[in-house]
């Protein structure tokens, strides 16, 4: 008997993935708690696979298949999202399992081929409002086009009111708990929150729609079936409604301050833009990028309402990790905030107004021209800092009462 062995989720469906301890990179994002790759058996007359794993994975997902049925005995492969984590191990599992058929979306389709470059006859291509006879069991199909990628779709079983929901209300989270009931709250909240600032962040106002569509439709689920993190059972309710609200992402009186130095100047400036933010009562988030890694910026961003960023000039330019940090929190489209810039300078003093510029071309809605300093800030430009940071928490202020 293999040591990887199928899970029950419920009479029909069975977990068949791969729980990936030593993953900490996820193109760019730091995956501090590893992550699972989830697939799942269905067990109808046709039985049928729902994605499958990253390709170093595939032995694992073939015997946990093999303690549930033979895996010749799969009919049909669901491919609801084709990125190399859920699709590296397609063509192999294809060869092994030899199914009559593999369903993916249009765009899905398009994917795999450029992927493999592959002649695949078996593939066919579903679209919103398709449905599928499994025979006992239905899987009805949804397009959720640029939830993440293009060809994401998610593929709903009624009989079981079951959402298998590829990466919607996942989370890279390594765990030997298979539901989301049996992890802390807190750390589930962490990798939620994470996972959707660096994932869906761009997306939010599609999240929105998505989400709006499920309460339009009366979709009853009971168990929603991400690729990634736990499985959603008694808690469906709270990772959706985290979902919504990330999405929304009404103003709040958080203030993210990120910043590097080069001799301790500019860390002297955050020290004080903070300190006045917190007087005016905000939230505050200080985040030196030397200790801090620009995935976990943006999951402070998420549901921050200010951005303040600290960079001395180098070169004529703003520092290295500062410029690495915003051209990857652009590329997010973080919505919502205020902000400024600060730094120090030698001779030159070009970052603020390159800070400037940047924070705009991220509508990040500037509150004054910034501050800097020549070398080391002395009393004045330090209590101007607190100043700002002051400034700054009085407009977060008006902006949550305005909410109310």
């Amino acid at each position: 008997m293999s040591v990887f062995q199928a899970e029950r989720l419920t009479d029909r469906i069975y977990w068949v993935g791969a729980v990936d301890w030593a993953v900490r990179d996820f193109h760019g994002y730091s995956t501090g708690h590893g992550s699972t790759y989830n697939a799942y058996l269905v067990m109808a007359d046709r039985i049928t696979l729902i994605d499958t794993v990253k390709r170093p994975f595939l032995s694992q997902m073939m015997d946990r298949i093999a303690s549930v049925c033979d895996p010749s005995d799969i009919d049909i492969i669901v491919s609801n999202h084709s990125e190399m984590d859920h699709s590296g191990a397609l063509p192999e599992t294809i060869g092994r399992i030899g199914p009559s058929a593999v369903y993916a979306s249009r765009m899905g389709a398009k994917a795999l081929e450029a992927h493999f470059h592959w002649q695949e006859d078996t593939v066919r291509t579903v679209g919103t409002g398709d449905t599928l006879d499994l025979g006992g069991a239905t899987l009805e199909f949804r397009e959720t086009r640029m939830l993440h990628w293009p060809d994401s779709m998610v593929s709903y079983m009624p009989e079981e009111k079951v959402l298998f929901s590829q990466d919607g209300f996942g989370m890279h989270l390594a765990t030997s708990e298979r539901y989301g009931d049996q992890v802390p709250r807190t750390l589930l909240e962490t990798e939620a929150r994470k996972y959707y600032a660096n994932i869906l962040m761009p997306y939010s106002q599609l999240v929105r729609g998505l989400l709006a569509d499920i309460r339009r439709s009366g979709l009853e689920i009971e168990l929603l079936c991400p690729d990634h993190g736990p499985v959603w059972r008694s808690d469906i309710g709270w990772i959706t409604g985290m979902w919504d609200r990330w999405a929304e992402k009404p103003p709040s009186r958080k203030a993210v301050v990120v910043y590097d130095t080069m001799w301790g100047s500019t860390a002297s400036m955050a020290h004080a833009v903070s300190e006045g933010l917190g007087s005016g009562g905000a939230s505050v988030r200080l985040l030196p990028l030397r200790a801090t890694h620009i995935s976990d910026v943006a999951a402070e961003v998420l549901e921050a309402s200010a951005l303040l960023v600290g960079s001395p000039t180098l070169n004529g330019r703003i520092f290295p990790s500062v410029a690495e940090c915003l051209n990857y929190l652009g590329g997010l489209k973080p919505a919502g905030l205020v902000g400024a810039a600060f730094g120090s300078y030698g001779w030159s003093g070009e970052a603020v107004r390159e800070l400037n510029g940047i924070l705009e071309g991220m509508k990040v809605r500037l509150l004054g021209e910034g501050l800097r300093t020549l070398y080391v800030p002395g009393p004045e430009i330090l209590d101007r800092c607190f100043d700002l940071g002051a400034g700054v928490a009085e407009e977060l202020e008006a902006m949550t009462r305005g909410n109310e």
